[in-house]
């Protein structure tokens, strides 16, 4: 038998509030949706998921965040960008149960209640904000909003297990991560900073959560009192609102925060695996683990079946990204390149607009298709880091953090030089090859913007594959070559993405003219539905 760290003691405890608080309560009213309205919502959902693709985790909260944005801007006050305080909860989380992003007869009515308290907490900030040149109350709307909707899924859908797995990777990689004395001189780095850095780190590393969940954790961490922040707190907040959205963004995009999370991020599977041994039974689990070998057994097991389903979200998420970009690629084609063609050229290159449409679809088979498994020693590797982190030790492993040197002005422009070059051979075949196909000459562009989204989304699932993969991959000469011309186009998709969240013309377009209209007649549906039954209970 072997003696389990602090932290993994901690962390089974928090299991089995996890594991308590799964068990139904008695005499506990829930909320009640028309089956039928559900059905056909959660239908609209599943389209919108596609349509609006995230991460599989993020849909839930793009979901609430959407339906919250769509119910306050029906209360918003246009001329002074303020919102009234008329309840919305009760439609919002109606609205939510109905598209299925919450189960039916599972969530208590008592969630309205403390739905509404959070709305009402970012409606305050938002009302009263100050006045702030650089940055509009629309643009804070914005930022609160999404923040809020992260509060909201975690009030409706706690994450207690998904939390205390952060939280123990959080105080184990603190201990470790040290940070060389040249960071300290050159940037400043504060021992505040580097744990907020790591915090951030793991967070990404773990659950690949995007920065709107993460300003949400980092609220709660700097302000302990978040969820029931007293109001003198919450008026000092809201007069320093603007400072603080600062100092997040600062945060969250921190010179050094790449580093932090590369470490985070190769070590991460042990804590993964840990916690899927936890979740079996985590009222037994305890003595169970206590013995390495049985530990040994159960982690062996728990990496069999996450990486059969780490295979099947890459395929998943590779279908929905390319299916996302596809729509978007058609519906452009639809709009301006095949009407320019006409007008500019008379006719219609078919051949080219096959190739337009089904190439970008194949890049991405091509780069899923390549993704090779973890090596065998990496389930060794992994089961002896569990090992290292489950068990009290004497002896902690230490990762650094470097930097390194700065290059001299002229080194720095001949690299600088270089990579443009590399870029702008990239575009030179890739139009080379257009040209040669007769291609139009309005569909280069289009198509460059379509092949550096797709390439960019095949490189983050090739990533996402390495999630078990703990080993050192040693990169050869083709593979240098390869980034060589591929990195920039990779980065334009990077660029590309980002923007592609604020200005997905099929997103725009469902929320314009489809979202509001279709919730009220889902509505609508759900009156019928109850008007008829109240009609048959009266026939005796």
């Amino acid at each position: 038998m072997s003696e389990l760290s602090p932290a993994t003691k901690k962390l089974i405890s928090q299991y089995k509030l996890w594991a308590k608080s799964l068990q139904p309560r008695e005499g506990i009213t829930t909320i009640h949706v028309d089956e039928v309205a559900s059905k056909v919502a959660a239908f609209y959902e599943k389209i919108r998921g596609i349509i609006d693709w995230r991460e599989e985790h993020l849909l839930k909260i793009g979901a609430v965040e959407r339906m919250l944005k769509r119910r306050l801007f029906a209360k918003m006050d246009l001329v002074s960008a303020t919102f009234s305080n008329d309840p919305i909860a009760e439609p919002l989380v109606f609205d939510l149960i109905r598209g299925g992003i919450f189960p039916n007869d599972a969530i208590e009515e008592t969630k309205i209640q403390e739905v509404q308290k959070i709305i009402d907490k970012y409606v305050f900030i938002i009302n009263n904000s100050p006045q702030n040149k650089e940055k509009s109350r629309l643009r804070l709307y914005h930022w609160l909003s999404s923040i809020a909707a992260c509060e909201i899924e975690e009030t409706l859908n706690p994450s207690v297990k998904e939390r205390a797995l952060i939280d123990y990777m959080f105080e184990l990689m603190r201990e470790k991560i040290k940070v060389n004395e040249g960071i300290l001189k050159i940037g400043g780095l504060s021992e505040e900073e580097k744990n907020v850095q790591i915090y951030i780190a793991v967070q990404r590393a773990l659950f690949k959560l995007d920065s709107q969940v993460i300003s949400y954790h980092l609220l709660r961490y700097w302000f302990t009192q978040w969820p029931d922040i007293p109001q003198s707190e919450l008026n000092e907040i809201t007069g320093a609102i603007f400072t603080l959205w600062q100092n997040i963004e600062k945060e969250l995009n921190h010179p050094l925060a790449d580093k932090f999370y590369h470490v985070c991020e190769r070590y991460d599977t042990a804590y993964l695996i840990m916690g899927d041994v936890l979740s079996e039974e985590p009222e037994k689990i305890e003595e169970k683990i206590s013995n390495p070998e049985n530990l040994e057994a159960q982690a062996k097991k728990s990496y069999t079946t996450r990486l059969k389903t780490l295979k099947s979200r890459l395929g998943r998420a590779a279908l929905y990204a390319t299916i996302s970009i596809f729509i978007t690629k058609i519906a452009i084609a639809l709009a301006i390149e095949i009407p320019l063609d006409k007008y500019l050229f008379g006719q219609l290159n078919s051949f080219a607009i096959m190739i337009d449409a089904l190439f970008p679809p194949l890049l991405m088979f091509f780069l899923i298709a390549t993704i090779r498994p973890p090596k065998k020693r990496n389930l060794d590797l992994v089961v002896m880091e569990i090992m290292k982190i489950a068990y009290a030790r004497e002896k902690k492993d230490v990762y650094e953090i470097r930097i390194e040197k700065k290059k001299g002005v002229i080194i720095n422009f001949f690299v600088s030089l270089f990579y443009l070059i590399s870029f702008l051979a990239t575009l030179g075949i890739i139009i080379w090859a257009l040209y040669k196909l007769n291609f139009p000459i309005i569909s280069y562009f289009v198509f460059i913007i379509f092949i550096s989204l797709i390439a960019f989304a095949g490189m983050r699932l090739r990533q996402r594959s390495k999630e078990l993969d703990i080993t050192e991959e040693k990169e050869g000469f083709l593979n240098m070559i390869l980034d060589l011309f591929a990195l920039p186009l990779i980065q334009v998709g990077n660029w590309l993405t980002v923007h592609w969240k604020k200005y997905n013309i099929i997103s725009a377009l469902f929320n314009a003219l489809i979202d509001m209209p279709f919730s009220v007649f889902v509505e609508f549906v759900e009156q019928w539905r109850y008007f008829l039954k109240e009609k048959k209970e009266k026939i005796h």
